[in-house]
């Protein structure tokens, strides 16, 4: 089911209105457990066991450890349960990556194995819930959190729906006690909540899926296009994929606060950072939360020395990469993101008093520059986009660009305005919104009418196939 279907528009306000009703908190937690279920098996039933299986081993596993006074018997109990969860991730997700890239590699010295592909379907959202269900078991076993006894919560902390087929990856600290506690309905939240869904809505709708055709065209036919073609592409996707994943994430939260739930902040306008590791605090933070206190303090951070830490970053970005897909064009985008922080960590010194302007501009120009990584079908065709931007004649602009560059900079241009808040649409004292009633309900009455005049056809977001 999608946030911006028909069917989610009906989805919604039907799981508000029976939350709500329910007034106990283990009541509400049973319409939760039981709406994300059904949000998950809108798109495919069959896969209710995986996130059943996720769920149910990690709630098993953290009664058993906090059980247990043994330091032996609780890693082997966190090892094993990180063990089903990884490999049920591996199975669906890397499996057939794996075999064909060994495949391929064996056949370069004449040895043709016959492996067979499984040709899975890799499940929505796999990435997220498992990373989720992992951190939560790390957690009981390292005594930072305690075991969830209530099963229903917990069920509902890993299939919450709002976040659960494009995170954020929400650590169980932060959002598991908010099933334990009371929760009454405060018409402020809910109101900034909606705003907050408006706002994805727009950035996701209007901005990424106007974008995407552009983008397409150029990658479908990649040979023909001219170099203002491949500019407007590059371009175009980096305003694509940051409008779709955060306008998702926008939605994701805004809906959560419906319910009385805050989710972590995944996005924090990521194109003003004036440096790359300023950019990766900004830009799917709860993935770089996650790697950082589960993989790279444990492989000893930065406490060491220059070299570990080097390792370590190379590490955790390698591991992002891969998260991301199974296929080395995210492996080389997460290995080209962490080779430029080691570089700008070793340079940061010389490079202190930049301004922020030519910060901002040289990390935006990084960063789509790794997009076309992200992007491209194959490293091959990575090769083939970066020669021909070089190569290519600049020719005609494309024009279909009034409709995506319009929204883009509408976009952007709101954003800067509430750069300190976590939405555009927040209203403060301190903003335009926050004292002029009239500007803003004809902000949002404009939003509404782009949103009916000015949507895009695609409606998948990327960030599913993660």
């Amino acid at each position: 089911m999608l946030f911006c279907s028909f069917e989610y528009a009906i989805f919604l306000p039907t799981v508000f209105l029976l939350y709500w009703n329910a007034r106990k908190r283990q009541r509400q937690n049973l319409v939760i457990a039981v709406a994300s279920y059904v949000f998950y098996g809108w798109w495919d039933w069959r896969f209710l066991s995986l996130i059943a299986l996720t769920s149910t081993s990690s709630y098993f596993a953290g009664r058993l450890m906090s059980q247990s006074s043994r330091l032996q018997r609780r890693r082997l109990i966190c090892r094993a349960s990180v063990a089903i969860n990884l490999l049920v991730l591996a199975t669906f997700k890397y499996y057939d990556f794996f075999v064909s890239s060994l495949t391929g590699l064996l056949s370069i010295v004449g040895i043709h194995p016959d492996w067979v592909t499984l040709h899975l379907v890799v499940p929505v959202g796999i990435s997220f819930y498992t990373f989720q269900a992992i951190g939560y078991t790390i957690d009981v076993y390292r005594r930072q959190i305690a075991a969830e006894r209530d099963i229903v919560s917990f069920i509902a902390y890993i299939s919450f729906f709002p976040q659960l087929v494009a995170g954020p990856i929400e650590q169980a600290k932060h959002l598991l006690p908010q099933f334990g506690k009371n929760r009454r309905f405060d018409a402020a939240t809910a109101t900034d909540g909606l705003r907050q869904i408006l706002w994805g809505l727009f950035k996701k709708m209007v901005v990424a899926d106007n974008c995407a055709p552009v983008v397409d065209n150029v990658w479908s036919d990649l040979p023909l296009a001219d170099g203002a073609s491949l500019t407007a592409a590059m371009l175009l996707f980096a305003v694509q994929i940051y409008g779709d994943f955060s306008g998702y994430s926008d939605i994701a939260a805004g809906s959560a606060r419906l319910f009385g739930f805050e989710l972590t902040d995944n996005f924090h306008y990521p194109y003003f950072a004036t440096g790359l590791r300023d950019f990766w605090r900004r830009w799917h933070i709860s993935l770089m939360r996650w790697l950082v206190d589960y993989v790279y303090i444990p492989l000893g951070g930065s406490r060491i020395s220059s070299t570990t830490t080097i390792r370590n970053i190379l590490v955790v970005f390698g591991v992002s990469g891969l998260w991301h897909g199974a296929n080395w064009t995210f492996v080389a985008w997460g290995l080209y993101h962490g080779l430029l922080l080691v570089a700008e960590r070793q340079l940061a010194k010389r490079y202190l008093h930049t301004s922020s302007a030519i910060g901002r501009t040289a990390v935006f120009v990084t960063v789509i520059a790794g997009w076309v990584l992200f992007r491209a079908p194959s490293l091959s065709a990575a090769a083939d986009f970066f020669t021909l931007l070089i190569v290519q004649p600049w020719g005609r602009v494309p024009t279909d660009l009034l409709v995506p560059l319009t929204a883009a900079i509408f976009m952007f241009a709101a954003e800067w305005h509430s750069r300190r808040y976590r939405h555009a649409l927040q209203v403060d004292s301190h903003t335009i919104l926050g004292h002029r009633r009239i500007l803003r309900r004809t902000i949002y009455i404009a939003l509404l009418v782009a949103l009916s005049l000015f949507s895009g056809t695609q409606s998948q977001f990327i960030y599913f196939q993660f």
